[in-house]
């Protein structure tokens, strides 16, 4: 493989440049800086986003879940939740079941903004995969899909209790 086409801030290592494990890092890279900057051009970062998605997709949660769901640190989760409060987008209240916890709530204008957010995102996807088609880009999301929610599992094949994967 041609060690510029795997430029994003320069070409890479021949060494490197032809590992999957660098060519999906490079990849994330150059998405995240994509979905970063045309998000930031609507006011938000990409962390704003994924909450709201969460929220969208599985209801008012603590903030706690929200960040466990993302792996997202507490503290990092307090300030993305304090933008997301300070625009609207969100509501923070004390959970009745447990009044440590807050229970964090998407606004009407939340959803509303949530809504702009996706084509922002579509667009960008639509770019960042603009030289595959149609058939390459869904045959990339199944397989992005597939690395993604594998098991843990090692590379000997077998599952984390030891025995052989089925």
């Amino acid at each position: 493989m041609d060690a510029d086409a795997c430029r994003v801030n320069g070409p890479a290592p021949h060494r490197l440049s032809g590992t999957v494990a660098w060519l999906l890092g490079r990849a994330s890279l150059r998405a995240h800086q994509a979905i970063q900057e045309r998000l930031a051009d609507h006011g938000i970062r990409k962390w704003h986003y994924a909450v709201l998605a969460t929220l969208a997709e599985f209801g008012p949660s603590t903030q706690a879940q929200i960040g466990r769901r993302l792996s997202v640190d507490r503290s990092d989760m307090v300030a993305i939740l304090n933008d997301l409060e300070r625009d609207d987008y969100v509501r923070r209240a004390p959970d009745p079941s447990d009044r440590r916890r807050n229970i964090v709530t998407m606004t009407p204008v939340g959803r509303d903004a949530l809504h702009r957010f996706d084509e922002v995102v579509i667009r960008t996807d639509h770019e960042l995969l603009g030289s595959l088609t149609p058939d390459e880009r869904t045959h990339l999301t199944r397989l992005l899909e597939r690395l993604v929610i594998a098991p843990d599992t090692p590379s000997d094949g077998r599952k984390k209790d030891g025995n052989p994967k089925i």
